[in-house]
């Protein structure tokens, strides 16, 4: 079947509009025919990509142009796939899984390992890659790239130690055994702000537990999702493996089509709460799996007995780290009353200290590069402009940067109600609210009355009021910090958050269950029939 869909796929024509297509492209200045960005050419991207992988690379639909977020320059395109492009690459995917299951779990754990060391290799490229497609500055492009290399090495791992268990029968001589197997084909739709890890998180443990994957990469980011299909391809044709992994980048008519089809077994989706809420009834409506991450209004609280320092320099990393475009962002800072203004004012003299290291993603000095788009932007005036009418107080920044790219300053706003609906809305930019509490309880109960349970965090040197914290009492969110900030998840841990969020979880601990069917097998060793509870059911 393989062999036969691959043969479908030969010797197509070029249609009159990827002709026009291909002639604007000769037309056009792109960044990766630019010396200083070879680096593109060394992940083995060309002008025009294709952006379709199912064992071979294709690409019929339409052209979209990434862009740099830090001038507004063209890098290179992409050709999208299309829903019949999709289409194959399900077909290929299910049967790629059949071949994958029969593969012992270590050997499938070596594969990863692999693709763990290739990653390795490209480290660098790779993650100037992410930088300058997404905008992230470039220790954070390279640490995203490392989290997929930490994962693959988890993964490897796992695939020898995950496991079920052995329960004890109510029978004589019977024993109850736990088995955990894989799904089929996985899905994954990634979002703009971390192309490489999140697909690197569901990738490495689906390929462990032995399942296949589908990828559906952010349209703004395609560049990322090709040259990193392109790394774990390699590793698959060194192995003459098939396509286990797969690329399919489209538009929304992709993204519904991979949601809809009940061959995808597990659907792991990354983006907003309210297409996570489509996505998610959608996959139930056909009685499929689904892994939700979605949006977060991340609180860090600081309690009377917090170290300031410490707190001052959480917030700054918390607030305006990847300019404010992390799902773990800190959006609200809650800090007793008692300290109130004396935060307020060493947060501001520290946000001015990074004015002059605003500047290009790449640059070596930069440490606040721009949004991701225009959209950004437009999102982050209206934001600052509902909340001066509701009453807040710019208290540093507010405005956006007159020069090529999409840059703001890193703003915080103060004097707002702790349920203003500005301050209820996650919005993706470097925009902070400080608001005044009372005490520790006020501000547990202020950071749970958010829509979203992604990510929260406490500062306080009193032993009670951290257990409260992370108690039935306190925070109600997937990620309960004390004395750090409420981003930068490593990879040990499960990712992921409840209510809006959506309640999946990626990464660590036993979240490789969510790539997993259970089974529970009775198994009866002792020659006769014997039920449960007693029941006697029988006749001569």
């Amino acid at each position: 079947m393989i062999a036969h869909l691959r043969h479908l796929t030969r010797g197509l024509p070029v249609q009159r509009g990827q002709l026009k297509q291909l002639q604007q492209l000769r037309s056009v200045s792109y960044l990766i025919d630019q010396p200083e960005y070879s680096f593109l050419k060394d992940l083995g991207l060309e002008r025009d990509n294709p952006g379709v992988f199912s064992g071979h690379w294709q690409g019929r639909g339409k052209s979209i142009t990434s862009y740099d977020p830090g001038s507004g320059q063209a890098i290179a395109t992409v050709r999208q796939g299309n829903v019949q492009e999709l289409q194959q690459c399900i077909g290929l995917g299910v049967e790629a899984y059949k071949q994958w299951r029969q593969v012992p779990a270590p050997v499938r754990g070596e594969i990863v390992r692999q693709i763990g060391d290739e990653l390795r290799k490209y480290k660098e490229p790779l993650g100037k890659l992410v930088s300058l497609e997404v905008g992230k500055i470039y220790s954070e492009g390279q640490g995203e790239v490392q989290e997929f290399i930490d994962i693959c090495d988890y993964a490897v791992g796992l695939s020898r130690i995950y496991a079920g268990q052995l329960i004890n029968s109510e029978r004589a001589e019977h024993t109850i055994l736990e088995a955990w197997r894989p799904l089929g084909l996985v899905g994954v739709i990634s979002a703009y702000n971390f192309p490489n890890a999140v697909f690197g998180w569901n990738a490495a443990i689906a390929l462990a537990t032995g399942n296949s994957v589908l990828w559906k990469g952010a349209p703004s980011t395609p560049l990322v999702s090709v040259a990193t299909t392109r790394i774990v391809a390699e590793v698959l044709r060194r192995n003459n493996l098939p396509a286990v992994v797969g690329l399919c980048q489209g538009g929304t008519d992709v993204g519904a089509t991979l949601v809809a089809d009940k061959r995808v077994n597990l659907l792991s989706f990354t983006g907003s709460c309210q297409t996570g809420r489509d996505v998610g009834v959608e996959v139930q409506r056909r009685f499929g799996k689904v892994i939700l991450e979605l949006g977060g209004n991340n609180a860090l609280i600081v309690d009377a007995s917090a170290n300031m320092k410490m707190a001052l320099d959480a917030a700054l990393f918390g607030c305006i780290g990847t300019t404010g475009q992390r799902c773990t962002t800190t959006r609200r800072i809650i800090v007793h009353e008692q300290l109130h203004d004396s935060f307020v004012d060493a947060l501001t003299k520290k946000y001015a200290q990074l004015l002059p290291r605003i500047g290009h993603q790449l640059e070596a000095q930069t440490l606040v590069g721009p949004v991701h788009t225009q959209q950004n932007v437009d999102n982050y005036k209206a934001t600052i402009e509902e909340a001066k009418l509701l009453g807040g107080t710019v208290a540093f920044g507010g405005s956006v940067l007159s020069r090529p790219g999409y840059y703001v300053e890193p703003t915080i706003i103060t004097g707002l109600p702790h349920d203003a609906s500005v301050v209820h809305r996650e919005t993706f930019a470097p925009i902070v609210y400080v608001l005044k509490a009372r005490n520790v309880d006020e501000a547990i109960a202020w950071n749970n009355e958010v829509e979203q349970g992604l990510s929260s965090a406490i500062f306080t040197e009193n032993i009670g009021q951290a257990f409260k914290w992370i108690g039935a009492q306190g925070s109600d969110c997937g990620i309960v910090n004390i004395n750090t900030t409420t981003n930068g998840a490593e990879i040990g841990g499960a990712f992921g958050g409840e209510k809006a969020t959506g309640g999946g979880r990626e990464s660590g601990s036993d979240a490789w269950k969510q790539y997993c069917k259970r089974a529970t097998i009775t198994v009866n060793h002792s020659g006769e029939l014997a039920c449960a509870q007693g029941v006697v059911f029988s006749v001569e």
